[in-house]
Parts: C-alpha cells; sequence; structure tokens
C-alpha cells in the first residue's frame, strides 16, 4: 500500500469541507458511495458542520436547491462517481435557469482509470455543460502538490457560486485507493500553518458591489415620467426585502403591482396599488383591452402568469423595462426596451428618489380600477369557492391559513399556477419556493425538504399526485422535521386536460392523463408520516391546522376530479369576466 495516498486522501478532503465551511457553506447534503470516502469522513470530524444524508443522489441535489432557495448561500452536494453524478443534472438546470448558488462536490476515479472501462467510470468533469458557472478537475490527492492549491480552488468555487450571477459550481475530486488508512497510524498531514491558526478562508474574495448609475436612473426617469398608464410587474424575487422594495417603487410611482407568487409580496403585503388578482382579471376580454399598459416596469425573474405575458405581448407598451441581478436575456415576447442589470434594492431605492425630487404624471383612477376590480374578484373567490375540496379552493385555504411562522413550497404545473391566480392577498406574509427556473416537477419533496432545514421552520408543501410520485422517496427526508404534504390526487396529469390535446379522446387520457390509480396512505405509512384525508372544506381546514401545529411531518390527500376541476377552472374565470365588465 501506498501510505501516502490515504495521508494525502484525508488531508485535502479536510481541506475542502472546512475551506468550504469558512465560506460559509457549512450544510452539506450527502448520497452514500465509495468513491467519496474521504469527503464523508472530513465532513464526520468536522463539528461546525452540519449535513443531510439520503440514499438517492436527484434527492440530495434538490435538497441543496431548496436550502439555497431558503438561505441565499450556497450548500454543498457530495456524490460518488458514475451515474450517482448524473442523477444531479435537473436540480443543476433548476439552479442555473434560476439563478440559486450551489457547491458541486463529485468523486471520480483518479486519471489512469478514466477511458479505460473501469467500473462505474464515466465522464465527469464536464457533465454538467454550460448550466454551471464555473468548474474544476482537481488532480488526485498528492502530498507532493502544495496544500494551498486545494483552498484557493475551493476558495474560487465558492465566491464563483455566490457572485452575480449565481448559480452552480462543479469540483470534480479524484481519489485514488486506498481511500483512508486502516488505523490512524499513518501520520499527519496539515494545511498551511497560518491557514490552520487563522480559522479564515485562505483567499478572501470582495465583491464590490457596482453602484447605480445616476445618470442612468435619470434617463430612465425622463423616459416614465410622462406615463400615466404605467404597470409595476413584481416576478420571481429571491426575499421579501426584495418584494417589498418593489413594492415601495410601484407605491411611488402610483402605478398598479402585479405580484407574481414568486415575488415574497403575493401573500400578505399592504399597498394601494396591489392587485393580486391580476391574473383572473386578464382572463376577460373587456378588462385586458381597456387596460392596456403604456409602459411596464417587470423587476425580478419570470411571472409565472401566461395571460400577463400574453397581454403585454399584445400591449407592446413602450417603454418596457426589465430589471434582474444577472445579465441574462427576459424577453420572450422580443418586446422589451430597456434592459437593466443591477441590485435590485439600489435601483428600486434610485427609481423611487428621482421619482419623489421630480414626481410622476399619475393617474390615481388607473390604479384604483386595478386594485379596485383585484379587490372584487378576490371577494368573489371567497363566496364561490366552497363545497367539497377542489384544486383552486385547497391553494385558497392555504395561503388564508399557512401560520405567520411557516414557510410554502409549491410544486410545478397546476398547484403553483392555483396558488398565483386563486390565493387571498391577506394571507400570513411567508417565505413562498417554487422551481420555476425550468419549471420541472421532479425534486419538489426534497426541494421542500432543504428549504425547511434553510428556514430553521415548518413548511407546508401544495403538491399533485404526479409530482409526488416523482418523488416518493424524498419523503424519508420528512421524518425529523415538519412538513405539511398537501397533496392534490386527480389520478394524473391534471394540466394536459386544460390543453387542445384534451379533445383527442382517442390517445388522450393514455399518453397524457396518465392515471396511476393510487392513493397515498400506505406511503405515509412506509416513510412515519401522519396521514388524513379530509372529505370536505370544513375537515380540510380542520386537519390542515391540527397538522401546522404537529411537530412531525402530516401528509394530506384532497382527491379531486381532473374534468370537473378543468370545468370548474373556465367557469370561475368567466365569472370573473363577467362580473368585472359589470362593474
Amino acid at each position: 500500500m501506498n501510505r501516502d495516498t490515504p495521508r494525502a486522501n484525508r488531508l485535502w478532503a479536510h481541506l475542502i469541507v472546512e475551506e468550504l465551511r469558512r465560506c460559509g457553506v457549512d450544510f452539506f447534503c450527502v448520497a452514500p458511495g465509495s468513491r467519496s470516502t474521504p469527503l464523508v469522513a472530513a465532513l464526520a470530524a468536522n463539528e461546525k458542520a452540519r449535513s443531510l444524508i439520503h440514499f438517492d443522489e436527484r434527492g440530495t441535489a434538490f435538497a441543496a436547491l431548496g436550502y439555497a432557495r431558503a438561505t441565499l448561500r450556497p450548500a454543498a452536494w457530495i456524490t460518488t462517481s458514475g451515474t450517482a453524478v448524473a442523477n444531479g443534472l435537473p436540480a443543476v438546470v433548476e439552479a442555473a435557469t434560476d439563478g440559486v448558488p450551489m457547491i458541486l462536490l463529485t468523486a471520480d476515479r483518479p486519471p489512469e482509470l478514466r477511458q479505460t472501462g473501469a467500473n462505474q467510470t464515466i465522464d465527469q468533469p464536464d457533465i454538467f455543460g454550460d448550466y454551471v458557472r464555473w468548474r474544476f478537475d482537481l488532480p488526485a490527492p498528492d502530498p507532493g502538490i502544495d496544500p494551498a492549491m486545494v483552498l484557493t480552488t475551493v476558495d474560487q468555487a465558492a465566491y464563483r457560486a455566490g457572485r452575480t450571477p449565481q448559480g452552480p459550481v462543479h469540483l470534480n475530486l479524484m481519489f485514488r485507493e486506498p481511500f483512508l488508512a486502516d488505523t490512524e497510524e499513518e501520520g499527519v498531514l496539515s494545511g498551511p500553518s497560518s491557514w490552520a491558526q487563522s480559522g479564515e478562508p485562505y483567499t478572501r474574495y470582495a465583491a464590490m458591489k457596482p453602484a447605480v448609475d445616476e445618470m442612468e436612473i435619470h434617463n430612465l426617469w425622463t423616459t416614465l415620467r410622462p406615463v400615466r398608464r404605467g404597470l409595476v410587474v413584481a416576478g420571481r424575487l429571491a426575499s421579501r426585502k426584495q418584494g417589498e422594495a418593489v413594492l415601495r417603487l410601484a407605491d411611488t410611482l402610483g402605478w398598479p403591482l402585479l405580484p407574481d407568487v414568486g415575488s415574497q409580496v403575493r401573500l400578505g403585503a399592504d399597498s394601494k396599488g396591489l392587485a393580486a388578482h391580476y391574473d383572473a382579471l386578464l382572463a376577460g376580454d373587456s378588462f385586458a383591452q381597456a387596460h392596456a399598459p403604456e409602459a411596464v416596469v417587470h423587476v425580478g425573474g419570470r411571472a409565472l402568469s401566461k395571460r400577463l405575458e400574453q397581454f403585454l405581448s399584445r400591449s407592446r407598451p413602450d417603454p418596457y423595462v426589465v430589471v434582474r441581478e444577472n445579465p441574462f436575456r427576459l424577453d420572450p415576447a422580443h418586446c422589451v426596451t430597456h434592459s437593466v442589470e443591477a441590485d435590485i434594492l439600489d435601483f428600486c431605492a434610485a427609481l423611487a428618489r428621482a421619482a419623489t425630487e421630480d414626481p410622476p404624471a399619475t393617474n390615481a383612477s388607473w390604479t384604483a380600477g386595478w386594485r379596485e376590480a383585484s379587490a372584487e374578484v378576490g371577494r368573489h373567490l371567497d363566496g364561490i369557492l366552497s363545497g367539497e375540496p377542489n384544486e383552486p379552493l385547497v391553494a385558497r385555504v392555504v395561503s388564508q391559513n399557512v401560520p405567520q411562522g411557516h414557510g410554502l413550497v409549491v410544486a410545478s404545473s397546476m398547484p403553483v399556477r392555483d396558488l398565483d391566480t386563486h390565493a387571498a392577498a391577506d394571507g400570513a406574509p411567508v417565505p413562498v419556493a417554487s422551481n420555476r427556473g425550468a419549471s420541472g416537477i421532479d425534486g419538489t419533496v426534497a426541494t421542500a425538504a432543504g428549504f425547511a432545514r434553510g428556514l430553521g421552520r415548518p413548511v407546508t408543501l401544495l403538491i399533485g399526485d404526479l409530482a409526488l410520485l416523482h418523488d416518493l422517496n424524498s419523503l424519508a427526508m420528512l421524518r425529523d422535521i415538519q412538513v405539511v404534504v398537501v397533496v392534490l390526487n386527480n389520478d394524473g396529469g391534471g394540466i394536459f386536460s386544460f390543453l387542445p390535446v384534451a379533445r383527442h379522446e382517442e390517445f388522450f387520457e393514455p399518453y397524457f392523463g396518465t392515471p396511476q390509480g393510487v392513493g397515498f396512505e400506505p406511503a405515509a405509512k412506509m416513510f412515519g408520516l401522519d396521514y388524513e384525508r379530509p372529505a370536505t372544506t370544513a375537515e380540510f381546514i380542520e386537519a390542515y391546522g391540527s397538522a401546522c401545529a404537529r411537530a412531525s411531518s402530516t401528509l394530506l390527500e384532497v382527491k379531486t376530479d381532473r374534468e370537473q376541476n378543468v370545468a370548474l377552472h373556465r367557469r370561475v374565470l368567466e365569472e370573473v369576466a363577467a362580473l368585472v365588465e359589470k362593474a
């Protein structure tokens, strides 16, 4: 045995884990595997590092994603070599698309085993392609290489994950066997003495945030000031603080605020211009035609509402301003006139300051029209969404009853759309997370598990039956935390029933509806979760309240019918359109 190999493995793994911790990455999501043994040993020996251990690499990757959504800091993902690495791709795609930081630590075979047919050896260094912000293929640990190289590489990785534009970074880590010595007699290799004594990162990166260009703000405000019919759209935002900055900007401009469910101000916000139910309003042609804006300021990521996107595409507002904290294009309809890369808090403050110093040409009736119509929709929804639990009703009830101290995770497909359209505006201002970067339904339970651990408080998860089936084994991660899983079981892919393909009855049900005919009580029992299946709205409200008060995780299953669900959605929007037109 080469005595230097386990000693070098142990040293490098220690340096990687400890340096990440010093850089603020202290949460590690781990799936078991042999090749990553040195990393796991270093993690277990580090008293200040925390870990989530789960048997599925896809789940641990999404848990790392959820943790970062809650904390705005990256978690590290540790995996063994081979297809285990490929299982991280869906979470990496989501993180890259939505600007969520992650540190990917993938163990690998040494170079002499690559492209030789060696077991569990694949081409890993570039496996994530352009979905990572930065990648580096570290050599196998070698006592002849300066340990400072390992530290500076880790520092660069942590910096690149957290700087704008945030996203995943990939460190591919080769380890030779034997991974560890059989005994503790191997002697100790150490990192640089100054580093060992300091407790600080070896290389400290200082990201100097560029100041908002006051001349650009002045020029932009010169363009926006004459507008009398403007809209502020709050897209996906990372924090409540950002959402409230957009809210203050809208109030200063005197324009209506259209908040996406991921804006962090769709729930529990108070604004004189808030139009929370804009998505339902835009389903009515007469309202949409009468409320075409002259200008739009869109702050944050893409908004969920397809109706809003189509409405603005038809309206062609000019100016159409998009403000984001990254250089990427957000313009699917190709009608944006100004794309601004800036810190959202600084931009909102600067533009609000300009509007205060040189007041806009306000149109109070324009803003009041949006606000009052939205409030009328809210009152109407409270009146018609009753009886047996249905999907819009459950979304609205959850928004009204989620406790102040909770977080809320919403699955893609219909649950997030129902919350965006039907949620009450006056619920608790809880943080909301949804994987809408790439809009997949995979990894949603694991995302909720990571989100709850990052928040350090309970979480409600609103999810459909197919999304839950996609990530069923991640229920194992809920055993030691409090997550209330509300699953809307319509026995299939409910969103497809809203699409034109639903008219093709000869093949729709087996290929798109995909009914599975399963209930989730056995799954709850398998993973040790409490379970209830409320049959009425009153029972759901009571069961949800009890689950939120419990210290353990609960699965609440609500059975719905796909055909009835489509009919209900269409009826609600028709009634809203008629109500607004009459008003």
